[in-house]
């Protein structure tokens, strides 16, 4: 077979740390590369889980994706990070991202425009976790001879979450990859990977930055099945993501490239589940191929290669039901039978 991705898990605040455990423990039974903890904001905070997750496993790595430096300061950030790789012997990774401009909104805060409050957070994160003293003033975020009192591990990744081209770029220039959310076609995720490494290339950086994306996976020895379950989730998805595009280009076209799906589809889809409409009943295959990894075991990891040909390095895929565990599982298989 040819070449793969790494696979990892996502999982959300809409999970008790229990869950989030169990999941972990089967994720690294069945040999996939990481966890990601995607925190999401009046959800569960991820620190709870990502701490449980770190003492009941042993090699899988341990990564935040992501943190929002407007209602957790970037030194707080280095903090929690620098105590979480501690506690995972060495696994740990930071990601960080302006978060959902909406919910900052009913914050009080103000993320219109994140770009200078991301550089300010990476430069003052990735000081602190080189053990140095940090004097720094920024237009968003400052930190004024701050140092951390306990020594960490200097090499910690730290991942830029986001879609546009600023945030993009500012990930070539500071950050050690990024993060892509769900809910982008594979044609626009490989645009934000070339640019990502372009603008580390210009930075006089190397260009091997990696490049995670987020989806969800359904997987079934009956491919109909699978595809089913995936409708469901990307319903769940649509409509939010569809209403973003009608305020960010960059979401719209998150969307939209190379899906041969219209403007004129997703807002009908979006009006049909809102009205109450069944996923399943509302989406067609499409949207399954567009935005998901699902069908057989097998047929997934053929639509992986995909993925990694376009320059996606890591597929975080968020299982979901019942079966996630099974899931995990056959997927885990498939990847040990695809390598040997």
């Amino acid at each position: 077979m040819n070449e793969l991705p790494q696979i990892g898990i996502r999982v959300d605040g809409s999970m008790g740390p229990r869950e989030c455990v169990s999941l972990a423990q089967a994720a690294e039974a069945s040999g996939l590369a990481g966890v990601w903890f995607a925190e999401n904001a009046f959800a569960r905070g991820i620190l709870p889980a990502a701490a449980a997750c770190a003492i009941a496993t042993k090699n899988i790595r341990i990564n935040s994706g992501v943190f929002n430096p407007y209602n957790r300061h970037p030194t707080l950030m280095a903090m929690e990070i620098g105590a979480l790789d501690e506690l995972s012997n060495g696994r740990a990774s930071l990601g960080i991202g302006a978060g959902i401009l909406a919910a900052s909104e009913k914050m009080g805060l103000n993320a219109a425009k994140p770009a200078p409050a991301l550089r300010d957070a990476l430069i003052i994160i990735r000081e602190l976790l080189e053990n140095k003293e940090v004097d720094y003033q920024g237009s968003v975020f400052s930190a004024k001879k701050v140092k951390l009192n306990y020594r960490v591990r200097n090499d910690i990744p730290i991942y830029l979450a986001g879609r546009g081209n600023i945030t993009v770029k500012l990930a070539g220039e500071f950050a050690d990859g990024l993060l892509i959310s769900n809910m982008c076609s594979i044609k626009f995720a490989s645009h934000l990977a070339e640019l990502m490494r372009f603008s580390a290339r210009a930075a006089g950086r190397s260009p091997s930055k990696k490049v995670v994306q987020y989806m969800p996976c359904a997987t079934h020895a009956d491919s109909r099945e699978a595809f089913f379950a995936a409708k469901v989730a990307i319903g769940e998805m649509l409509p939010r993501f569809w209403q973003l595009g009608q305020k960010l280009d960059s979401a719209k076209e998150a969307l939209l490239a190379g899906t041969a799906i219209s403007e004129s589809d997703f807002s009908d889809c979006t009006l049909r589940l809102l009205a109450g409409e069944k996923a399943a009943d509302v989406l067609d295959d499409r949207f399954v191929a567009a935005f998901s990894l699902s069908g057989t075991p097998d047929q997934c990891l053929v639509r992986a290669q995909q993925y990694k040909a376009m320059g996606i390095d890591e597929l975080a895929l968020t299982f979901s039901g019942p079966r996630a565990a099974e899931e995990i599982a056959a997927i885990g298989a498939a990847l040990r039978s695809a390598t040997t």
